[in-house]
């Protein structure tokens, strides 16, 4: 869905770019100002608080949401977590989706590996914004220190694998990888997070599937993230994930969303991953924005289940 916002000054539009995008502030803004104007109204989306926030700007999705939303493999992904196991929930909003998992009512649905899962395993919320309620904190004083953890305030990017560790299960429902200005950079930052064998689920709203056979939701627009190669030919996003090294990708369309969304589970295989790396050629805010990228390098060639 697309928002539209008043305009922003010169001045609220370089520290945005200056914030998104690190290190190309200056460059990009000579050469196309109205990238730094998108990216400004793109921040004030992520700041806007009760009415202010746009419609299509979700805060409080449940884990049964994750759960009807994500791959068929997710539920059983997260249920087979140990004590010992982490989970990073990246674009948490609120952090329901956790609150939902340590609650009594989360092994009453999940009786196989209960005895195994015993104390479950620790979780990790990450939003850009601190959107905690007082159920998050009783929830978090009820439970032992660091059990869940919720950060805000840094992108993905900005956080060091030091800070954050490994984990066994990674999600984001609509978040970073849906308004990530970097794509490429993204999926790479949360690939090195993931243990091998880990699981990554995720997936992006209005995107041409893998198989080609959908169009754009809206008559006349283009998909909210599109990729070109470099003889201008399209690149959809599901092949281009499946040329990253190292992981196992499986894509399904799911038509029955308006916009339709194409889900993506993504297991690592081994830690030399490699992400062909995308340069941002086109953004326009919105919930989430849309989205262009170019392939900086021709693509490689697929080496099958073993990549």
């Amino acid at each position: 869905m697309k928002t539209t916002l008043k305009k922003t000054g010169v001045g609220l539009a370089l520290l945005a770019l200056q914030a998104l995008w690190p290190g190309a502030a200056h460059a990009q803004l000579s050469i196309n100002p109205k990238l730094a104007e998108e990216l400004a109204k793109q921040e004030s989306i992520y700041q806007g608080k009760g009415e202010q926030r746009p419609e299509g700007y979700v805060i409080d999705r449940s884990l049964l949401a994750y759960t009807f939303t994500l791959s068929p493999g997710f539920d059983n992904s997260l249920a087979d977590l140990g004590p010992a196991d982490r989970w990073l929930d990246i674009g948490a909003g609120q952090g329901q989706a956790v609150l939902d998992y340590y609650a009594p009512r989360y092994d009453s649905m999940h009786w196989e590996g209960r005895e195994r899962r015993s104390k479950k395993a620790r979780a990790v919320a990450m939003s850009i914004e601190d959107r905690r309620t007082p159920l998050w904190q009783q929830t978090a004083a009820s439970l032992e220190e660091g059990k869940i953890q919720y950060l805000f305030g840094k992108r993905l990017r900005e956080y060091t694998r030091e800070e954050l560790g490994r984990f066994q299960l990674i999600t984001d429902v609509i978040g970073g990888f849906s308004y990530a200005v970097d794509l490429s950079l993204f999926i790479e930052k949360t690939l090195a997070l993931l243990t091998v064998n880990g699981n990554f689920y995720t997936l992006l709203q209005d995107v041409q599937s893998e198989d080609g056979t959908n169009r754009p939701h809206y008559a006349g627009a283009t998909y909210l993230t599109e990729i070109t190669k470099a003889d201008g030919s399209k690149l959809r996003v599901c092949p281009w994930l499946k040329t990253i090294s190292c992981v196992e990708v499986t894509c399904e369309l799911r038509t029955e969303w308006k916009p339709a969304i194409e889900v993506y589970h993504i297991r690592k295989t081994c830690d030399k991953v490699s992400v062909p790396p995308l340069q941002p050629v086109h953004y326009e805010a919105g919930t989430p924005p849309e989205r262009g990228y170019r392939l900086a390098n021709p693509v490689p060639a697929q080496t099958g289940a073993a990549r």
